[in-house]
């Protein structure tokens, strides 16, 4: 007598359709990174990026239409990666100004460690940066405003503005030669957030 197993069986072979579809996104997203930031954007093929891979053409045609979909998707996986990283951070550090610290070195840290200027170029250009900083300003902006309200940093200036100070300041570690430097903007973009000195502390 035969027995049909259908639950149980079912789902492992949707768990292994799943896992290799997840290996095989992450595989390409990696890979395509990698070549364009060694190579440049206008040298790097989906013939390239198959055989790198060794996901078939057709496979990888399945997946991506094109090498700019790919560093797209790319790009999203690293705004969910950094901003769990970020709210990580956040949710270690209790006292509000020691938190503003933690998330502004760890965020400045990650445009230090940047890839190759043709990428961001790119997503620029796509309008993934301009989507990005507004994610990155609208976390910052709730940092800000709870350190304001304790009196650690300025309230005479709206937390989303200073938010976007902060963002694009902070963006310009991408520039920067040594994580020392790096600090130091850290240092030099905390303290404009401080509160202006009252008449008696000057």
């Amino acid at each position: 007598m035969f027995v049909i197993y259908t639950g149980p069986v079912r789902k492992s072979w949707s768990d292994t359709i799943e896992a290799h579809r997840r290996a095989v996104r992450t595989a390409t997203l990696e890979t395509t990174a990698a070549l364009v930031a060694e190579h440049g954007l206008a040298s790097v093929t989906m013939s390239q990026i198959a055989e790198e891979t060794g996901i078939g053409r057709a496979t990888l045609y399945k997946y991506f239409s094109d090498v700019q979909s790919i560093l797209l998707a790319w790009h999203e996986r690293q705004i969910a990666e950094h901003l769990d990283t970020l709210a990580n951070v956040r949710d270690r550090v209790h006292e509000p100004i020691k938190c503003i610290d933690a998330v502004f070195e760890a965020f400045a840290l990650m445009a230090y460690r940047r890839h190759s200027a043709e990428l961001p170029a790119f997503l620029h250009h796509a309008g993934h940066v301009a989507r990005t900083q507004r994610e990155l300003a609208a976390f910052i902006a709730g940092l800000i405003a709870e350190a304001a309200s304790t009196g650690d940093l300025r309230n005479d200036v709206a937390a989303e503005e200073l938010a976007e100070y902060c963002v694009h300041a902070l963006s310009a570690a991408g520039t920067l030669e040594s994580p020392a430097a790096v600090r130091r903007l850290v240092r030099v973009t905390v303290a404009g957030l401080r509160p202006e000195p009252t008449a008696d502390q000057r």
